[in-house]
């Protein structure tokens, strides 16, 4: 189960940083800063994913200076704390802003 755990989340990185090309934005002071965020929300996804209680492809995960921000749409109110929760567990986060919203 680690490996597959260990390969998911090396193909994320890779697909982010593909896709992301390494820009730095503006509110970031250096190119580690942007990696070590990188690295936080790929976790983020990764864990999200293999947990069974929530749904990763409807929940959006953004980083920036470790602050993490969540959004998009949750089953329930245990769903969105389920994130929450996994969010807060990885190393290197600072702070969580949930902004899950649930739907009726």
């Amino acid at each position: 189960m680690t490996i597959r755990t260990t390969i998911s989340t090396a193909f994320a990185v890779l697909a982010l940083v593909a896709a992301s090309g390494c820009a730095v934005t503006r509110d970031q002071q250096s190119v580690g800063a942007y990696v070590d965020d990188t690295v936080i929300t790929t976790q983020i996804k990764s864990r999200m994913a293999e947990n069974k209680e929530v749904a990763a492809s409807s929940i959006s995960v953004e980083t920036l200076n470790g602050t993490v921000m969540l959004s998009g749409f949750a089953k329930n109110a245990t769903e969105k704390a389920t994130a929450e929760k996994i969010a807060r567990d990885v190393n290197g986060v600072k702070a969580v802003k949930n902004e899950i919203a649930v739907r009726p």
